[in-house]
């Protein structure tokens, strides 16, 4: 039985109550909407179902060893902590009543239900599968902390693998192959940096194997690389790539995926199946669930990717109250990049402020494009700003300086350009620490019905075991001072039973 609980301002929402805004998600637009409220004369609840701010787009890097969690993921409690009129709930939301204005969220089977004047969802997207999400267990996609964790183990317990097979004899080409699907900026980097672990930072590691050996094969459905960055540029990082030791397949459809390795079917019909046990997907995205719960209400439309026809103000049809920002809404072909994120809560901040002060709306959003990014290698990388277009170490600097100015805190930029030092400079990883656990725990978690909430007892129910528990060891202490007290008082120690 799940416990509900509920959290409103004790003021209420009429006469001179406080204004409440709940911001639903803790990324790019959760975060800097809510910092964009600080000084707004509103009460701001953030819920997100994880406890930090994930600056996703140095995820690879996690999962490769070169930056540890913490790095990219500071505490949002922590960044919050000096804003007076904000607050954070852990929960993940599961529905939104618009008529009733309440967010409902859950946490290991409890509850919360918050309620709103203003709401302002920034859910993010999650890793798509194209409706093969079975494939998931296989080929891990890169869009949360644990993913990274787990890839991490997954790529550097395969070199472990194959160094106690090759001195076994066994065969471990399998192992040594390592595929990325999706040749998009994530899988681009992805690729580029497990070609650097295995052809530099690993060569001297092992001795029963060769890792300069091991193959990364970078494949996509698409014609090109990085196809949102133009021709000229995807073809030269395709080049750039290829100079690394990437294998590059385009117009390979992957078809099927398993324990062992991956179909793909080819332009010409053929099908090829690779063997490989590490196998990483960075193709596509698939919006919140929330956008359909909030289409089922408002009417709105959804693309094929899940995200919410939105007003030009960001707002739901007949909901003006609502805003919708970042990788969930489907706006003028805008692309699902953080900057998208951070300009539209930046905007709906903006609105709901000017509504409490009486000023007039906003013109309809309009996103700046600030361009776009994405590294090959060390000191290699390809930028888009405008009409101009970059690469190689020029491109990287770039890359460097607009990944440290949008780090949040002081304290992990340092810590992040010192990682990226060590790494650029001498081909060391610091973060290379794995376990079976972060291997595992996803694939143990989701053969439970409820999982992790099966591994939590009810309240109700763990309040009466603790009872029973008390009382049973209140009788045998008893019980055991009862009997100390009599073998003493009868002179029986040290006496023998008869």
């Amino acid at each position: 039985m799940t416990d509900v609980e509920s959290i409103a301002d004790p003021t209420g929402a009429d006469g001179n109550a406080t204004h409440r805004v709940v911001v639903i998600g803790s990324g790019f637009g959760g975060l800097f909407g809510t910092k964009a409220l600080r000084r707004a004369d509103v009460e701001v609840t953030m819920i997100a179902k994880t406890t930090h701010h994930l600056f996703q787009p140095l995820l690879y890097q996690v999962a490769t060893g070169i930056l540890s969690e913490g790095e990219i993921a500071p505490p949002t409690r922590e960044i919050l902590s000096s804003q007076a009129n904000a607050r954070v709930l852990l929960g993940e939301v599961t529905d939104i009543d618009l008529e009733a204005r309440t967010v409902t969220s859950q946490v290991l089977g409890r509850s919360t239900v918050t309620s709103y004047d203003s709401l302002l969802v920034a859910a993010g997207a999650s890793q798509s599968y194209f409706g093969n999400d079975q494939f998931a267990e296989f080929a891990p996609g890169m869009k949360s902390i644990d993913d990274a964790l787990e890839l991490r183990g997954r790529i550097f317990g395969a070199f472990e693998l194959a160094e106690l097979g090759a001195n076994r004899g066994d065969d471990v080409d399998h192992l040594l192959t390592f595929v990325v699907v999706g040749a998009g900026p994530t899988g681009v980097e992805m690729a580029g940096q497990i070609a650097e672990l295995a052809h530099r930072t690993l060569r001297r590691d092992f001795r029963a194997i060769n890792t300069r050996h091991a193959r990364v094969i970078l494949v996509d459905a698409a014609g090109q690389v990085l196809p949102p960055f133009g021709a000229k540029l995807g073809a030269k990082t395709r080049t750039e790539l290829e100079k690394i030791g990437v294998e590059v397949m385009l117009g390979a459809m992957v078809t099927g995926v398993d324990e062992r390795g991956l179909e793909v079917k080819l332009k010409d019909g053929r099908v090829e199946h690779i063997s490989a046990v590490t196998k990483i997907w960075a193709a596509g995205v698939q919006a919140n669930p929330l956008g359909q719960t909030l289409a089922e209400q408002t009417g709105a439309p959804l693309d094929r990717a899940g995200r919410i026809g939105v007003n030009p103000d960001l707002t739901l049809p007949g909901h003006p109250e609502v805003f919708v920002v970042g990788d969930m809404i489907a706006l003028d072909n805008l692309p699902g990049v953080a900057q998208v994120a951070i300009q539209g809560a930046k905007y709906a901040a903006k609105e709901i402020r000017n509504r409490l002060d009486g000023k007039a709306p906003q013109q309809p959003f309009k996103y700046f494009d600030k361009g776009s990014m994405a590294i090959i290698s060390k000191f290699n990388a390809v930028a888009m700003v405008g009409n101009i277009r970059l690469s190689g170490i020029v491109a990287w600097l770039m890359w460097l300086v607009i990944h440290l100015v949008y780090l949040t805190g002081f304290k992990n930029r340092v810590s992040a350009l010192m990682r990226w030092a060590i790494t650029f400079v001498s081909n060391d990883r610091s973060e290379r620490t794995t376990t079976e656990q972060q291997i595992f725990a996803r694939a143990a978690l989701s053969r439970l019905e409820h999982g992790a909430a099966d591994l939590v007892t009810d309240p109700g129910a763990y309040d009466a075991e603790v009872a029973a528990e008390v009382e049973s060891r209140r009788r045998e202490l008893e019980a055991t001072a009862e009997e100390q007290a009599r073998l003493t008082d009868s002179g029986a120690r040290g006496i023998r039973d008869a």
